[in-house]
């Protein structure tokens, strides 16, 4: 069932059932009362990552309280997205782009990885789990990426679930085409590892092509930003061995 973007959507923690009033925490209270200007039975899609998408009716108990009342499912709660992002920090601007791309593109889980050359930083967690949230609701996704904190790239490489192949984006290799690489591939379960501005170190390099559990790709003839390469190679993960497959 395609996703209705005529309608407000909105993230809420609570479980979500059917005539069970939802009370709005301070800020959505303030956006739904405030910048949409929603009165009495007005009507919007919730949403929290496991009951579905419902659409609830809008009432004001009090001048300061708003109560989010669900009426009827409009979307079952689709299988979780099993494909891990890895990803080393951005600056800001470009960061809060590459989150939003990833949770379009079906990340299922977020992992910021601290590489020897990374010039971004994870300051504020619960930002980037905002953005998260902000990026489900306005491209009509009911699966919400878990994000993890932060972790260096030879302590995640040490700890890694053999199982769950790591595809890499090797700006060294010199092919172009990574889609022989992808059709080599049998496990299940994935992640994509993409690098920072400044690329994996030699060091890095040489560790990741160490392991066996590593499959280093390309991503055709020309330089792409570590943002642009992100979506790129999800994508082209996506069509060949992930969801849209």
């Amino acid at each position: 069932m395609r996703a209705n973007f005529r309608m407000q959507r909105l993230f809420v923690v609570s479980d979500i059932k059917a005539n069970a009033g939802i009370e709005a925490d301070r800020d959505q209270f303030n956006y739904l009362a405030n910048v949409l200007r929603m009165e009495d039975d007005a009507e919007l899609l919730i949403f929290n990552g496991r009951d579905g998408e419902w659409k609830a009716s809008v009432s004001f108990p009090s001048r300061k309280r708003i109560l989010l009342t669900p009426v009827e499912q409009t979307r079952p709660q689709p299988a979780p997205s099993d494909l891990h992002y890895l990803f080393a920090p951005l600056k800001v601007g470009r960061l809060d782009y590459l989150v939003q791309k990833a949770v379009e593109m079906g990340a299922g889980l977020l992992q910021p990885v601290m590489t020897q050359h990374v010039q971004g930083k994870i300051t504020n967690l619960d930002k980037l789990k905002a953005n998260v949230i902000e990026a489900a609701e306005q491209c009509g996704i009911l699966g919400v990426p878990e994000v993890m904190e932060p972790i260096k790239l030879a302590d995640l490489l040490t700890s890694w679930p053999k199982e769950r192949r790591i595809i890499y984006c090797d700006e060294g290799d010199a092919g172009q085409n990574p889609l022989p690489l992808l059709a080599k591939i049998r496990e299940n379960h994935l992640a994509l590892l993409v690098g920072p501005e400044g690329g994996f170190s030699e060091e890095e390099r040489a560790l990741l092509h160490s392991l066996d559990f590593v499959t280093a790709i390309p991503l055709g003839p020309r330089i792409l930003r570590a943002d642009t390469a992100a979506v790129a190679a999800m994508a082209v993960i996506q069509a060949t061995i992930g969801d849209w497959n």
